[in-house]
C-alpha cells in the first residue's frame, strides 16, 4: 500500500488560476485558508489540473467541532433509520459510478474499467453497512441469576477519522466510512492530496442521501492535518491505509494519544507456482495481478515463486508473450480500445520505481523485460511499461521492499517447502496465493502460510465485504482488520448491562463477591 499521508506534500508551484479543490465541512464546500496548496496532476498528460489546499490545525479543528456537535443527534438515530441513509447512498453511488470512475482516472491515472472495478468493490461495503440493524442487535441472557437478566450492546465511539491512500481514492474510503457512519459515529476523511476529488463527490452524495450536516467531513492536507487528527482529544479512533513506515507512525502516535487505531501497511505479495499448475492460467493471473493498475495495488503480486526449473522456464515464456501484448496509454473513457496499463500517479513515483529497476540490475537480477523501452505514449505523462526480472534472490532490495509499480520478480526454488519458507520469513504478510491442482498442497499452504489473506488459484484474494481485510506481521498494526465484521467491532465498543428489578423484602448490604446464583 502507499500513502503520503504523513510525508511532506508536493507543494504547488502552479498559477493560482488553477481550479481549487475545497474541503467539506458542515455539509458544504469550504475554501482553504492556509495559503498552502498541493498540485493535483493528470498523470496521463503530466500537467497540473487543479490544486488542493493543505489544512491548518484550525481548519482540522473546525471539522472536528462540527462532528462533535452532530454526534449526539446522529448517534441517537435508530440503526434502521441510519441504514436507510446508507440505502439511499448506495442507490446514488451505483447510478453515478461512471462519474466517480472518470474522476479517479483523471487524477490517479488507472484505466476507466479498473476505476469502475474499484467503485464496485466500494459499493459492496456500502451494501454490507445497510445491514447494520442486524449487526447491532447485541446479546441477551435471561435469568443469569435469580431474577437477574444480562444484555450486551455495541455503541458508537464518537468522532472517528480515516486517512486514505492515493491508489484507491473511492474504494478505501468506502472500507471505512459506511460502517463507521452506520454504527452511529461521525467521520472525518483525510484523502490523499494526489487525487482528492473523489472524496468530495462521496461527501455530496452522502448529503443528498440524507446524512445530517457535520456527520461526514473531508479535510485535505499533509502531515499537519494527519498529526492534528492523531492528537486531537475529540477524535476517538483512526483508520489508516498506506505504507508501513507511515502506518507505524500513525499507530504509535494515535495510540500514544489514547486512540483506537487500525493501520494497514505495506506488502510484498508472493504467488507460488507449482509444477502441476495450469501454467496458462497462472500466467494470465500473474500478468493481471502484477501489472493491473500499473502495479499500484497493495494486493499486487510482485513476486512469483516457481517450484522447479521447468516450471520457471515455461512460465517465463508465457509471461513474456503476454507482456508483449500489453497496451499502455491514457485510460480515460473514450470510444477507442482501452489500454491495459495507465500511468503511475506522479513523476516522483515514476522516478522511484525506475530507481528500483536500475537497482535490480545492479544487484544481479536478470531484467528480461524493461518497461522503460516499451511503446509508451508521447508527451509528459508518467508512463512505464511492464518490467520482468528473473533470478531474483531474497537478499535483494527489489525482493525485500515494496516497489509499488509494474515490476514482477521471479524467484526460483526447487521445493514447495523452500517456497513456503520464503513467504513466511518475509517481514510483510499481507496477501499470498498458490497455483496448483493438488488439494493436499493447497490445504497445507493455506494452513501454514504466514499471511492474512490467502488465494488458492486466485491471484488477488481481496475478501468480499462480508469478510474482513487485513494482513499479518508488518502489514497491519492494531488489533482489528478493516471492514466487514471486524469493521463493526472497530467502530463500536461493547457495553454489558446486568439488571435486576427487586421485589419483596430487600436483603440489605452484602460486601461479598456477587455470584448471581
Amino acid at each position: 500500500m502507499a500513502s503520503t499521508a504523513a510525508a511532506p506534500a508536493i507543494t504547488s508551484t502552479s498559477a493560482a488560476s488553477l481550479p481549487e479543490i475545497n474541503h467539506w465541512v458542515s455539509g458544504k464546500k469550504v475554501p482553504g485558508t492556509s495559503g498552502r496548496f498541493s498540485d493535483v496532476f493528470n498523470p496521463a498528460t503530466g500537467h497540473a489540473q487543479a490544486r488542493v489546499p493543505l489544512a491548518t490545525d484550525a481548519e482540522v479543528d473546525a471539522a472536528i467541532a462540527s462532528a462533535v456537535a452532530a454526534f449526539p443527534e446522529w448517534s441517537n438515530w435508530p440503526p434502521l433509520r441510519r441504514a436507510r441513509v446508507m440505502f439511499r447512498f448506495r442507490e446514488i453511488f451505483e447510478s453515478r459510478m461512471d462519474e466517480l470512475a472518470a474522476v479517479i482516472t483523471s487524477e490517479h491515472g488507472k484505466v476507466f474499467s479498473d476505476a469502475k472495478g474499484e467503485c464496485t468493490r466500494g459499493l459492496e461495503n456500502i451494501e454490507f453497512a445497510t445491514g447494520i440493524p442486524q449487526m447491532l442487535k447485541g446479546e441477551f441472557t435471561e435469568q443469569v441469576g435469580t431474577g437477574i437478566d444480562a444484555y450486551s450492546v455495541r455503541q458508537p465511539l464518537g468522532v472517528v477519522a480515516g486517512i486514505t491512500p492515493f491508489n484507491f481514492p473511492a474504494m478505501v474510503p468506502m472500507w471505512m466510512a459506511p460502517m463507521a457512519l452506520a454504527c452511529g459515529n461521525c467521520f472525518i476523511l483525510k484523502p490523499s492530496e494526489r487525487d482528492p476529488s473523489a472524496a468530495l463527490l462521496i461527501a455530496s452524495w452522502l448529503k443528498e442521501a440524507g446524512l445530517p450536516d457535520g456527520v461526514f467531513s473531508v479535510v485535505h492536507g499533509d502531515k499537519t492535518s494527519v498529526d492534528r487528527l492523531l492528537e486531537h482529544p475529540d477524535v476517538k479512533a483512526v483508520s489508516f491505509v498506506g505504507s508501513t513506515p507511515i502506518a507505524e507512525y500513525v499507530y504509535a502516535t494515535g495510540t500514544k494519544h489514547g486512540k483506537r487505531v487500525q493501520a494497514l501497511g505495506g506488502a510484498k505479495n508472493h504467488m507460488i507456482v507449482m509444477p502441476d499448475a495450469d501454467l496458462d492460467q497462472a500466467a494470465d493471473a500473474l500478468v493481471g495481478a502484477a501489472y493491473g493498475s500499473a502495479g499500484e495495488r497493495c494486493m499486487a503480486i510482485s513476486v512469483a515463486v516457481t517450484v522447479g526449473k521447468e516450471t520457471a522456464d515455461n512460465l517465463l515464456d508465457k509471461l513474456k508473450s503476454r507482456i508483449a501484448d500489453l497496451r499502455i496509454g491514457n485510460g480515460a473513457p473514450s470510444s477507442e480500445k482501452e489500454p491495459d496499463l495507465g500511468p503511475l500517479v506522479t513523476s516522483q513515483h515514476l522516478a522511484r520505481v525506475e530507481g528500483y529497476i536500475d537497482l535490480g540490475k545492479t544487484e544481479g537480477a536478470e531484467l528480461l523485460v524493461d518497461g522503460r523501452t516499451a511503446a509508451l505514449p508521447a508527451g509528459d505523462g508518467f508512463f512505464l511499461g511492464a518490467c520482468l526480472f528473473d533470478h531474483v534472490k531474497p537478499e535483494m532490495k527489489i525482493y525485500k521492499e515494496e516497489i509499488f509499480g509494474p515490476v514482477l520478480g521471479i524467484v526460483r526454488t526447487n521445493t514447495f517447502e523452500t517456497a513456503l519458507e520464503l513467504i513466511n520469513e518475509h517481514e510483510f504478510g499481507n496477501g499470498t496465493s498458490i497455483f496448483t491442482r493438488d488439494g493436499d498442497t493447497a490445504r497445507d499452504f493455506a494452513r501454514r502460510v504466514q499471511a492474512g489473506m490467502v488465494g488458492i488459484n486466485v491471484p488477488i484474494p481481496v475478501p468480499m465485504a462480508f469478510h474482513s481485510f487485513g494482513g499479518w506481521k508488518r502489514s497491519l498494526f492494531g488489533d482489528h482488520s478493516i471492514y466487514g465484521p471486524e469493521g463493526m467491532r472497530f467502530y463500536t465498543r461493547i457495553k454489558t448491562v446486568t439488571a435486576r428489578w427487586p421485589t419483596g423484602i430487600r436483603t440489605g448490604v452484602d460486601t461479598t463477591m456477587p455470584t448471581l446464583g
